[in-house]
């Protein structure tokens, strides 16, 4: 019965079981994904806002502290994930939020991303129309892009790593020749030095941009980082992979943004180099979709396991949301969730803070993590409410959404943190009510070959 839960758990990316050591990958080509996350087309639009409002010099500090900001919550999630071989979702019943919490933050993280994944298929579909006008309809575009990363995603952490391969060298290249296309009809030195066209902005307020753009991935990063083999793997793969894809995608915005005398990168990339521009559009977009899907997937077993006691598959449950995502983008419904999507954004700084906070410092489970560990499964019961978590988590996603002084995200991150030490020191942290594990669940899977 082991071997052959362990063949389902590896079929099914070990969406409800710790990855083994046989399964973890390489750093660098987890880099490249990370790279990929991180220097989609959101990363470029970014960086046109930050030059629209700000000098180069005033940008560079500003994605240099969100970067640092970003970064180190990455690794602190990361690290954690690594350690246990566990997804988000999973992860979150033994640090601090329990089952029902768990069950809370796999559902906002499936909202949230699945959100996103339709809007983003939007997006590459009419870059897609505006390329071949009239060849499809809109709406068809939308099924197309849609349906092709589910299906790359419905083969899990192994197609998403082919798509990487592909999509990020070419992204990269396609970038460097829109910028060099664009800068080679400016002196550089006046593009560095020159004030910027838009409304100013500060570098804290900049700063806040750039972690807040990438805060929801640095919140799911465990759902990458567990395929990892050390924590210096995570290290290494978070500082590369963001700083690169920060600093070049970002700064390369900020100076077309300059250039161009506008902030809309995308009328900038597809005015001036047209075919190239409008492939940049779509690379990048694909390459954060995969991530936005996959994610949503995980938070959904995970949701519907504890709610429902049912354990879905993981191909299955892609194959559904992909579909539901692409339709809601086809038939335009999505953007009409832009700013719901934004709103329920906030919820998510606080999960890394409780989860830090719990796995470094108040540690009410990590003794049940560790000692299930070495038989390289789940611990056998896990807490069913944790009211105290409920109630950080709470009152930290309300500052962040009402105080706009700061960078907001950091600031309820932090408050999180805080708060949640406070009630472990206070004794107010524990489980009402405890569930034992699933059996398929909690089966051992081979820690070797």
């Amino acid at each position: 019965m082991a071997g052959s839960a362990a063949n389902s758990a590896h079929i099914d990316d070990y969406t409800l079981a710790r990855v083994p050591t046989s399964a973890r990958n390489h750093w660098f080509g987890i880099a490249v994904q990370r790279f990929g996350q991180i220097s989609a087309l959101s990363q470029f639009l970014l960086g046109a806002t930050l030059g629209y409002g700000m000098s180069f010099a005033h940008a560079f500090w500003a994605i240099l502290l969100g970067s640092i900001i970003v970064e180190v919550i990455m690794c602190l999630v990361g690290i954690i994930a690594q350690r246990e071989g566990l997804n988000t979702a999973l992860l979150a019943r033994w640090t601090g939020f329990g089952e029902i919490g768990a069950s809370i933050v796999g559902l906002a993280v499936g909202i949230s991303l699945i959100g996103w994944f339709g809007i983003q298929s939007a997006i590459a579909a009419d870059s897609l129309d505006a390329l071949m006008p009239g060849a499809l309809p809109g709406w068809l575009w939308s099924l197309i892009c849609g349906l092709a990363v589910t299906a790359i995603v419905a083969f899990g952490f192994k197609g998403m790593q082919w798509l990487a391969n592909v999509t990020v060298p070419l992204f990269l290249v396609l970038v460097g020749w829109s910028v060099i296309a664009e800068l080679s009809r400016h002196d550089l030195g006046s593009l560095l030095t020159s004030a910027p066209a838009g409304p100013q902005i500060s570098v804290l307020a900049g700063s806040g941009i750039v972690a807040g753009g990438v805060i929801v991935g640095a919140i799911i990063t465990g759902d990458m980082t567990r395929f990892n083999r050390t924590p210096a793997d995570v290290v290494k793969q978070t500082a590369l992979g963001v700083s690169l894809g920060e600093f070049v995608i970002g700064l390369a915005g900020v100076l077309l943004a300059h250039a161009a005398r506008s902030g809309d990168i995308v009328s900038i990339v597809t005015s001036s180099i047209g075919f190239v521009g409008l492939l940049i559009v779509i690379t990048g977009t694909l390459k954060i979709n995969d991530w936005n899907l996959y994610s949503a997937s995980l938070g959904l077993v995970n949701f519907v396991s504890v709610t429902f006691r049912r354990q879905l598959h993981r191909v299955s449950t892609t194959l559904v949301l992909g579909v539901a995502g692409t339709v809601l983008a086809a038939v335009g419904i999505l953007s009409n969730f832009i700013e719901f999507l934004t709103v329920l954004s906030v919820v998510f700084p606080p999960i890394a803070g409780i989860m830090v906070a719990e796995y470094f410092v108040v540690r009410r489970w990590r003794g049940d993590l560790e000692s299930s560990r070495q038989a390289n499964a789940l611990p056998v019961s896990a807490p069913r409410l944790v009211p105290a978590t409920l109630i950080v988590w709470a009152i930290s996603s309300v500052v962040g959404y009402f105080v706009t002084w700061g960078i907001p995200s950091v600031l309820s991150l932090v408050l999180s943190m805080v708060l949640y030490v406070v009630a472990g020191r206070l004794g107010l942290v524990g489980g009402v009510g405890e569930t034992r594990t699933p059996e398929e669940a909690a089966v051992r899977t081979p820690a070797t070959a």
